[in-house]
């Protein structure tokens, strides 16, 4: 047993040209997949149902066929294929122990996952300044937000994601790794798998820093600044209440940027210095990461805003 472990990690120190990842859900815990594989068929079988609902409601009902809604559905879309490209691998582990996966296969789930959550930042941009003008401007609100103008909004984050991601993708192909390595999730996640690299990825590590930049860098600031400007137009308003009642139509926007960022920015905060942190952290941050959004965004949006809650209802009664 020990010269076949010993054959193993040899067989893995040698580079190649068709390298094998291996991907893992929590580590240590192996034994228990079918266990551990129950809680997250719950969390997908919630965002893909809950997601799916909101998209339905929203092309059906005629009354719901403005910008806001017109964002969440693309909210609703992004957060459907964050949870398709990434429960494949993840379920696949934890039912069959289908832990590899080739570079080839790897590159094509991160274009989906990386892909996805570019547009998802883009379309919480989107809804900041759906709100920013809807408060700030409500007299011209249909007229800027045009369905043309939202279309065109649409096609921008889908140029902007293609442009960032291809170059990222295609410097993932000259690397050298190892015949085989040990990934920290149950998913490939960029920084994860140029960290197991045997070439220089200064190149890599430099394109995604831009392609962060060019993200969350531009649009995180885009949404501060547009709560910003929400606040100082809600402050002058006079009573109270319709302060209240103004500053009730973002929450659900707010949960929902919440949801995105806190852990996307934890997950990168914690591949770029946790280097010493427990793998099993990396495994749950990774797990947050992908499946909160997708799995919060509809309570938070059926349970705040009125219209989605009553259209689900009347849609169910109909059922």
């Amino acid at each position: 047993m020990p010269q076949a472990e010993e054959n193993v990690q040899i067989l893995s120190n040698w580079t190649s040209n068709f390298p094998i990842f291996l991907l893992t859900v929590i580590p240590g815990l192996e034994s228990v997949h079918a266990w551990i594989s129950i809680p997250f068929c719950c969390f997908y079988a919630i965002a893909l149902a809950g997601n799916s609902m909101i998209l339905s409601v929203i092309i059906t009902q005629q009354s719901l066929h403005e910008p806001m809604y017109y964002f969440l559905s693309m909210l609703s879309a992004t957060d459907l294929g964050l949870t398709v490209s990434t429960m494949s691998t993840t379920l696949g582990i934890l039912w069959l122990g289908a832990n590899e996966i080739s570079l080839d296969v790897c590159i094509i789930q991160m274009f989906f996952l990386h892909g996805f959550t570019f547009m998802e930042s883009g379309v919480l941009v989107a809804m900041a300044f759906d709100r920013l003008v809807a408060i700030c401007n409500p007299l011209r609100y249909t007229i800027i937000l045009t369905n043309s103008r939202i279309s065109q909004m649409g096609l921008l984050m889908t140029i902007r994601t293609l442009v960032l991601i291809v170059p990222l993708l295609l410097l993932l192909k000259p690397l050298c790794f190892h015949s085989m390595n040990v990934l920290s999730h149950p998913y490939c996640y960029h920084p994860d798998v140029i960290k197991l690299s045997c070439s220089d990825t200064r190149a890599n590590s430099i394109c995604g820093l831009v392609d962060l930049i060019l993200t969350t860098g531009i649009d995180t600031p885009c949404i501060v600044l547009s709560y910003i400007l929400i606040i100082c137009s809600v402050l002058r308003i006079a009573s109270p209440k319709e302060q209240r009642k103004v500053f009730s139509t973002c929450v659900s926007h707010i949960g929902a940027v919440a949801v995105f960022y806190i852990p996307m920015m934890s997950l990168s905060l914690l591949h770029r210095y946790g280097h010493s942190a427990p793998k099993v952290i990396h495994s749950m941050m990774a797990s947050v990461y992908l499946l909160l959004p997708p799995v919060l965004n509809p309570v938070i949006y059926s349970a705040k805003t009125k219209q989605i809650r009553r259209a689900l209802l009347s849609c169910l009664l109909k059922k």
